[in-house]
């Protein structure tokens, strides 16, 4: 029987809680999360003392659009990190949301590593 999208959903998200338990971000090491929709990608630097997000990019604002998924994903990477550098930030802790690192996950990643970003 096919799984409904509200069971993958749920089994995504008990996934993203077990992550979640071992990884918090710091100011001086701040949570990169990366959520992924049917449609867009989103990435978020997050610092988790202050329940602050610092930094934020998707696949909806301007250079993202018009291309295909995993190039959308590595650019928004690649944005969320120039954004962080012109923070500060250059090491952050990487939180897949639960999601396999593949795909479109791991191509966000790789662009944050080529916008400088270390984790």
């Amino acid at each position: 029987m096919p799984a409904t999208a509200k069971a993958v959903r749920q089994r995504r998200e008990r996934r993203h809680r077990t992550i979640r338990r071992r990884l918090r971000g710091t100011a001086q090491r701040p949570r990169l999360n990366v959520f992924r929709s049917s449609a867009n990608i989103y990435v978020q630097i997050i610092d988790d003392d202050r329940g602050h997000t610092l930094v934020a990019a998707s696949s909806l604002e301007g250079p993202a659009k018009d291309r295909k998924k995993v190039d959308q994903a590595r650019s928004v990477g690649r944005l969320a990190a120039e954004r962080a550098r012109a923070l500060g930030i250059t090491q952050v802790v990487f939180d897949r949301g639960g999601y396999l690192y593949h795909g479109r996950i791991k191509a966000a990643a790789d662009g944050a590593r080529a916008g400088g970003l270390e984790f």
